[in-house]
């Protein structure tokens, strides 16, 4: 059946704090709304997003216009929105759709995937805790009384509906339902509870983004790649190490400049991101790379990285030569190799060792680096 999800994301939020609407603050390096809308962006079988905006939003507006969502405009009311939501969808043949609040960027596929199952037997389903705290009324700052929680349920988004049925819902609704679950049920909808999950917070206060972030945190996709470049000696009378000119009697033959340790370090980011080598990118074949500096590889590699969602948290080089000397020149390296990377030089390892005058390196016929490197999701 095809799917759709509406995400609302008109309101203000101003509780949050940051005087900026919350779906629009960062989190863990990306904003609430970024989070939130890959969450479905990588759910097969999700074949149209609706992103519901305030008119206020006039920086959302533009950035995702020519993208793959389908946008609409907010309503002074959430069930305004969401019914302009579903609007914007009617005679695409949507079977069922799924709606969801902006502010639970922590959805996990496996509550969504129970959504839609119940859907196969109900005409909406949603996700909800079972409420297992003791519930007081109090005034003053101070209990007046209890309520019994048998039978209370937290509800969480996102809440799943046959699209035909929700839609009339909303259109034969007065207005003024504290979430979909209540406009179904006043149009004769069943909706039925699934499981929801813990960490499927709402961000409604400035602690929210705290806790929001250490549970990000604890799902963070770690990726790490290795590279490994040769090179060997030709005539010259320096040679370009980790983005630093060493004087020495020989240089080192390459298509490019033959910094054989900026090479390793950006094949390392390269593997990481599963997008093979420099000679993919830059092919040998290609005379316009002849000469080339490595930094316009290297470059390439960080950002390619950020652009795919991943910043470099370390990388770590190690050079095997016989000489010339590496360790009065690492500081000048380490320095070189985080600028150009964009971080801090203290998550940039360069050091040197040889091979005990064994093989090509311990003959000086030529310089080996090996190289890691690590990358978070942003």
């Amino acid at each position: 059946m095809t799917t759709a999800a509406i995400i609302v994301a008109a309101g203000r939020g101003m509780r949050a704090g940051g005087g900026t609407p919350k779906q629009w603050q960062p989190l863990a390096g990306r904003r609430v709304a970024d989070w939130t809308i890959d969450a479905f962006r990588m759910l097969p079988g999700v074949a149209r997003i609706v992103l519901v905006l305030s008119p206020e939003d006039r920086a959302a507006w533009e950035e995702f216009a020519d993208g793959d969502l389908i946008l609409a405009e907010g309503g002074a009311t959430r069930d305004q929105s969401v019914r302009n939501g579903l609007e914007a969808i009617d005679n695409m043949g949507i079977i069922r759709v799924l709606i969801h609040d902006v502010a639970r960027p922590l959805v996990d596929a496996a509550t969504i995937h129970r959504v839609l199952e119940a859907l196969e037997t109900h005409p909406g389903a949603a996700p909800a805790l079972a409420v297992t705290d003791a519930l007081w009324t109090g005034a003053g700052g101070l209990v007046t009384g209890t309520r019994d929680r048998t039978g209370l349920y937290a509800a969480q988004t996102p809440q799943g509906f046959r699209y035909d049925a929700i839609l009339a819902a909303h259109r034969a609704h007065k207005g003024g339902a504290a979430d979909d679950v209540e406009v179904a049920r006043a149009a004769g909808l069943d909706v039925a509870i699934v499981e929801g999950h813990p960490d499927n917070i709402k961000i409604t206060l400035p602690g929210d983004f705290a806790r929001a972030g250490r549970i990000l945190r604890g799902k963070m996709d770690i990726r790490l790649g290795n590279g490994y470049d040769v090179h060997r000696f030709g005539p010259g009378d320096h040679v370009t190490l980790c983005g630093v000119k060493l004087p020495f009697d020989r240089g080192l033959d390459g298509h490019s400049d033959a910094d054989v340790g900026m090479h390793a370090v950006t094949d390392a980011i390269y593997g990481a991101l599963a997008q093979g080598d420099i000679g993919r990118h830059f092919p040998p074949s290609d005379p316009q790379w002849k000469g080339a500096a490595s930094e316009i590889f290297l470059r390439h590699a960080v950002e390619l990285a950020a652009s795919m969602g991943y910043r470099i948290a370390n990388a770590d080089c190690t050079l095997v030569c016989e000489f010339p000397k590496i360790g009065p020149h690492a500081a000048a390296m380490q320095a070189e190799m985080a600028r150009i990377m964009g971080i801090e030089p203290s998550r940039v390892s360069v050091k040197a060792t040889t091979s005990e005058q064994l093989g090509f390196t311990g003959r000086g016929e030529g310089i080996a680096a090996l190289a890691t490197a690590a990358l978070v999701a942003e």
